[in-house]
């Protein structure tokens, strides 16, 4: 099945701690259901150093589930659900919201 939310996408957190929140999806675990969002759900993890890093606390985005965020629809910046249709021969990704190709 083709990927409703891929990288790059510009997404709004529906629920959760960081909710209305929105940002670009930096990667997409399809297995586990669960994107990576830019600025939403940052964790510190506290590292040893080791010849790759110094360690220290690291500050980065842990992933969330796919349920919780929405594609912001091009029209009007809300979020939306995500369609395919076939227009001019290719299979494209539609905004239910607005009808607008994603």
């Amino acid at each position: 099945m083709a990927a409703k939310i891929k990288k790059g996408d510009r997404v709004i957190v529906l629920t959760g701690r960081d909710k209305g929140a929105e940002g670009d999806v930096l990667a997409v675990f399809p297995k586990e259901d669960r994107v990576t969002v830019q600025g939403v759900n940052v964790i510190k993890r506290h590292t040893k150093p080791s010849q790759q890093s110094a360690g220290g606390i690291i500050t980065r985005e842990a992933p969330i589930h796919l349920s919780n965020v929405a594609v912001k629809d091009p029209k009007d910046g809300k979020p939306t659900r995500v369609g395919f249709e076939v227009r001019d021969g290719q299979k494209v990704r539609v905004a239910k919201r607005s009808g607008e190709v994603i």
